[in-house]
């Protein structure tokens, strides 16, 4: 959780990720954001995402973002 929060803090430092609950809907992450996030997580936690996975509700928050991670074979 700790790496994924890090990993939104380089991507966008002006949001605070802690006080959202969906990061989407708040306007916290766009398409490009979303697209920079699966590059960091496929190369930090050597995955491969799916690009039907690639998906705003996958997103949302950190507890998606971990889901995801773990339905494309990494350990968070």
């Amino acid at each position: 959780m700790n790496d994924i929060l890090a990993m939104l803090n380089e991507l966008r430092p002006e949001f605070d990720f802690e006080a959202s609950d969906n990061f989407i809907e708040d306007g916290f992450l766009d398409s490009f954001d979303v697209v920079a996030l699966s590059d960091m997580f496929e190369k930090k936690y050597n995955i491969v995402i799916d690009a039907l996975d690639i998906l705003p509700e996958n997103f949302a928050n950190i507890d998606a973002m971990i889901n995801l991670i773990k339905n494309s074979g990494g350990a968070v």
